[in-house]
C-alpha cells in the first residue's frame, strides 16, 4: 500500500487508525489473553515517536511497525508482548528513546525484546564485509534467550520484503539475496512453512522477474486444465471420506513459483514436463489427539483401496515429526491422468502448527511442555556454536547453512535414544553429536553391528555405535566428511587447540626475525609476506613458520622494507570509496575498472566489451553469458566480477558484502562466451553424426569440447560450444531436440 501524493492529512491519519484496528482486530479474535490497553499504549508510543518520518515509498513510517505488529498477531500466532515489541521495534535504532524509556512505559520483558531486536540490526562487528553474517550470528544468540526475537524479526524481514518494489535495484539484489540465503532456511527451520514460501517467491521475483512473470503466467493458463484434473482426481476420495464420517477440508496445494523453477532448474525440464505442480491436502478435525494417528491411517488405507500407492514415497511425519515440529502422513498415488500425485493427511492441530510455526504454538499458546522439544534441542546447539564462535563470520554463516538447508534423517544409538541429523550426516557428525570428546577420538562405527569407517553416510533408521581410541587424534582432513555445524566447529576447535603451540613458536619467530632487521611489525609487512607464502592469515603464517614449513630468509628483506614505507590503502579504504555517494562515470572509450575507478553501486551498471577489452570480468564458479540474469561484485582490486544470479557463490556475496553489490545490464558486448549443454536420449546408429552436422553446419556455431557416453540403450551428450548470447543456446536446444531420440537438451549452468 503506497500513500499517494494528493492524500490529506486527515485522511492519512484515518488509513493508520484503520490498519491499528485491524491489528486489535485480529488478536481480540485469538485465544490469547486479552490485553489490549498496554497495546494501544505502544501504538500511541511509537505513532508518537515516528511522526513525521516517512518510508521510501512515501508512507509514513509507523505503517510499517503495524504492519509487523500484524504479522506478528495474525500470521505466526504470538500475543500482546510480541504485538508490542513489534510496534516498537524500531523506536530504539531510529529515535532517541532508549532501552531505559521503554522499560519504564512498557515492563522489562517487552524492553528486552526490543532491545534484542535493535541488536540484530544496528552495530557494526569488525570488516563491514562480515557485518550480515555477524547480524545474524547475533539474530541466533537471541534465539536461545526468547524465540520470540527472531519470530518478530521474520515478521519485520517479510514485511520489508513484501514492500521491496520502492527500493533501489542492488538494494533489491541484496536484501532479496540475503531473504533467500538465511531468513527462508530459518524460516523453515523453525516451522514458518508460510512465511518461508512467501520469502522463497518474493525473493524469486526481485532476483529473476522475467522467470517469474513467465511461470506465473504459465500457471494462470493451465489453471483450467489443473481444476479438472484435481476434480477426477479427488472426487472419489471425498466420497470415502464423507462414508467414514469426518468432518474434513480437501484442496489442491500448488508449488510455489519458486519451487516449480527450482525443478525445473535441478532437473532441467520445462514447466509443462513439472508434473508434481499441486499436493492434494486433508485436514481434518479431531478434538482428541491420541485419536489423530488412527485417523490418519484409515484415510490412508482409504485413499490406497482406490488408487496405485507408489512404494517409496510414502513419509510417516506422525511417528517422527521433523525437527521443527511438522507432523503429517505424506502418500504418492498415481492419478487417473497418469502422473504421481503427493497427499498430505494432517489434524486441525498439526495444520495450524505447520503454518503457523511450532515454536509459537508449543511454547507461547499452550503453555511450556514437560517433553523436551527438538526446537529446544537445535536451539542449546546453536547456543553452544555460538559459545565458542568461529574466527570469521562468513565462515560461521556459511557451516550453519547447512545445518538450516538441509534435509533430515533419524537414527538411533545402541541404548535406543532417537538423533535428528541432516542428510549425508556421517558416523563422525554421530559422534560429535553425543560428545565432543567422543568426536576427537573416534576411529570408527558400528552401523546395524557392522564395522564402518568414519566417513561412512547413514540413512534413517541406522542404528550407529561410535568406537573411540584415547590414543586418536583429529585430523584436518576430516572436516570434508562432516555435515552438522556443530561437528565442524569443534573440529575446528580441536586443531586449533592442538596447533596452538606450534603457533606460538611461529610468533615468535617472526617477531625475532622482524626485529633483528628492523622491520615494523605492521598490516602491509604481514599482507606482503601472506602474499608471497600464499597463507590466507597470520595464524597459518604463523603456524608454517613453526612448523618450519616456511623459512624467512634475507631475500624477504628489501621488499618487506619497501612495502613497510608505502602508503597501502588495502581493502577498508577500498569499501568506504564504494559506498561515496559519487556519479558513475562514462565516455566513448570503455574504461576498464582499477583499484582506483569509483563505481555507484547506487545506479545500474552497464556492462561493455569490444576488440580493446571489457568493463568486467567473469566469475568461473557459474560463467554467465550474455543475456543471462547477472549482478556484479566490486572485487578488492576495484573490478566488477560478473555472477549469475542463481550461483550459489553469489547468494553468499549478497548475504555477507552488500555494499559492494551492484545490478548490471548487458550493454555493448561482442565476442564469444562459453556454454555447457547436456543432450540425452535413445541411442541409435549416426545419432552422433546428426548431433554434430546440425550444430557445426545448420547453424555454425563453434563447438570447443564433446563428451557422449551410452549406457544400454540411452545415451548422454555433453556439449561445450562458443556463442554471443543466451538465445543462441536456446535456439540450438529447441533445434537439437528435433532429432529423432534426443529426449532434451538444456543448458547446464
Amino acid at each position: 500500500m503506497e500513500t499517494k501524493q494528493a492524500m490529506s492529512p486527515a485522511e492519512e491519519e484515518r488509513m493508520i487508525e484503520e490498519a491499528f484496528q485491524d491489528v486489535l482486530d485480529g488478536y481480540l479474535k485469538s485465544n490469547h489473553r486479552k490485553k489490549v490497553e498496554i497495546i494501544e499504549r505502544a501504538f500511541r508510543f511509537a505513532k508518537e515517536a515516528h511522526k513525521g518520518i516517512r518510508r521510501r515509498s512515501g508512507e509514513p513510517y509507523i505503517l510499517h511497525p503495524i504492519a509487523v505488529a500484524k504479522i506478528a498477531s495474525q500470521e505466526i500466532g504470538l500475543g500482546s508482548t510480541s504485538i508490542c515489541a513489534a510496534l516498537l521495534h524500531d523506536v530504539v535504532e531510529d529515535t532517541d528513546y532508549t532501552v531505559e524509556d521503554i522499560e519504564q512505559h512498557f515492563g522489562k520483558k517487552i524492553a528486552q525484546l526490543v532491545e534484542g531486536l535493535t541488536k540484530i540490526s544496528g552495530g557494526i562487528f569488525g570488516d563491514k564485509a562480515s557485518l550480515q553474517a555477524e547480524n545474524f550470528r547475533k539474530l541466533l544468540l537471541t534465539m536461545s534467550e526468547d524465540i520470540r526475537v527472531v519470530l518478530i524479526k521474520m515478521a519485520d524481514r517479510l514485511h520489508n520484503m513484501r514492500t521491496l518494489g520502492s527500493m533501489a535495484p542492488n538494494k533489491q539484489y541484496k536484501i532479496a539475496g540475503e531473504t533467500l540465503y538465511i531468513y527462508a532456511p530459518l524460516a523453515h527451520r523453525l516451522g514458518l512453512f508460510a512465511i518461508k514460501t512467501e520469502l522463497e517467491d518474493l525473493s524469486f521475483k526481485y532476483e529473476h522477474p522475467a522467470a517469474y512473470a513467465r511461470i506465473a503466467e504459465q500457471i494462470r493458463e493451465s489453471e483450467a486444465r489443473r481444476a479438472a484434473v484435481y476434480s477426477d482426481f479427488s472426487a472419489p476420495i471425498k466420497e470415502k471420506l464423507d462414508e467414514m464420517g469426518l468432518v474434513y477440508d480437501a484442496k489442491a496445494r500448488l508449488k510455489s513459483v519458486y519451487s516449480i523453477w527450482n525443478k525445473m532448474e535441478t532437473k532441467h525440464v520445462p514447466f509443462k514436463e513439472v508434473y508434481d505442480l499441486y499436493a492434494m491436502r486433508i485436514v481434518f478435525d479431531c478434538d482428541d489427539q491420541s485419536k489423530e494417528k488412527a485417523i490418519c491411517w484409515a484415510i490412508y488405507s482409504a485413499i490406497t483401496d482406490i488408487y496405485k500407492l507408489h512404494p517409496d514415497r510414502t513419509r510417516d511425519w506422525i511417528a517422527v515429526p521433523k525437527a521443527n515440529g511438522y507432523q503429517a502422513l505424506h502418500l504418492t498415488v498415481m492419478g487417473p491422468d497418469g502422473n504421481w500425485v503427493e497427499v498430505q493427511i494432517r489434524s486441525r492441530r498439526m495444520d495450524e502448527i505447520a503454518e503457523k510455526g511450532f515454536a509459537a504454538h508449543w511454547k507461547y499458546k499452550i503453555g511450556e511442555s514437560d517433553e523436551e522439544s527438538e526446537l529446544n534441542v537445535w536451539l542449546r546447539t546453536i547456543k553452544d556454536i555460538l559459545d565458542n564462535p568461529e574466527p570469521s563470520a562468513i565462515d560461521f554463516l556459511d557451516t550453519l547453512k547447512l545445518n538450516l538447508f538441509a534435509s533430515e534423517i533419524v537414527v538411533f544409538t545402541p541404548k535406543g535414544e532417537l538423533l535428528t541429523l541432516p542428510s549425508g550426516a556421517t558416523v563422525l557428525d554421530v559422534a560429535f553429536a553425543l560428545h565432543s570428546e567422543l568426536g576427537i577420538h573416534c576411529i570408527a562405527g558400528k552401523v546395524n553391528h557392522k564395522l564402518v569407517p568414519l566417513s561412512h553416510k547413514l540413512s534413517s533408521g541406522d542404528q550407529v555405535e561410535v568406537l573411540t581410541s584415547k590414543s586418536q587424534q583429529p585430523q584436518p582432513e576430516w572436516e570434508s566428511f562432516l555435515i552438522t555445524a556443530k561437528a565442524k566447529t569443534r573440529l575446528r576447535q580441536a586443531l586449533r587447540k592442538n596447533r596452538q603451540p606450534v603457533v606460538a613458536e611461529g610468533r615468535r619467530l617472526l617477531a625475532e626475525w622482524l626485529e633483528t632487521h628492523d622491520i615494523p611489525d605492521n598490516n602491509a609487512v604481514i599482507s606482503k609476506l601472506q602474499g608471497t607464502f600464499h597463507v590466507p592469515n597470520r595464524e597459518e603464517l604463523c603456524y608454517q613458520i613453526g612448523a618450519q614449513e616456511i623459512v624467512l630468509g634475507e631475500f624477504l628483506v628489501k621488499g618487506l622494507k619497501k612495502q613497510a614505507e608505502s602508503q597501502s590503502s588495502g581493502i577498508f579504504s577500498k569499501l568506504l570509496k564504494f559506498n561515496r555517494k559519487s556519479p558513475s562515470k562514462e565516455s566513448d572509450n570503455t574504461d576498464e575498472p582499477s583499484p582506483r575507478q569509483e563505481i555507484n553501486t547506487k545506479e545500474t551498471y552497464e556492462l561493455h566489451s569490444d576488440e580493446n577489452g571489457s568493463n568486467y570480468k567473469i566469475a568461473e564458479c557459474c560463467c554467465p553469458i550474455p543475456g543471462d540474469e547477472v549482478m556484479g561484485f566490486i572485487d578488492d582490486n576495484g573490478e566488477v566480477v560478473v555472477h549469475a544470479l542463481n550461483c550459489p557463490r553469489a547468494q553468499v556475496l549478497k548475504a555477507g558484502f552488500g555494499p559492494r553489490i551492484v545490478a548490471t545490464r548487458w550493454e555493448r558486448v561482442s565476442g564469444k562466451s562459453l556454454a555447457h549443454v547436456r543432450i540425452e536420449g535413445i541411442d541409435r546408429h549416426g545419432i552422433l553424426q546428426e548431433l554434430i552436422q546440425m550444430i557445426s553446419t545448420n547453424m555454425v556455431i563453434d563447438i570447443r569440447k564433446l563428451d557422449i557416453e551410452a549406457h544400454d540403450e540411452v545415451f548422454e551428450c555433453d556439449l561445450w560450444v562458443r556463442v554471443g548470447d543466451v538465445g543462441v543456446v536456446s535456439s540450438l536446444c529447441d533445434k537439437v531436440k528435433t532429432i529423432d531420440g534426443v529426449q532434451s537438451a538444456a543448458r547446464i549452468h
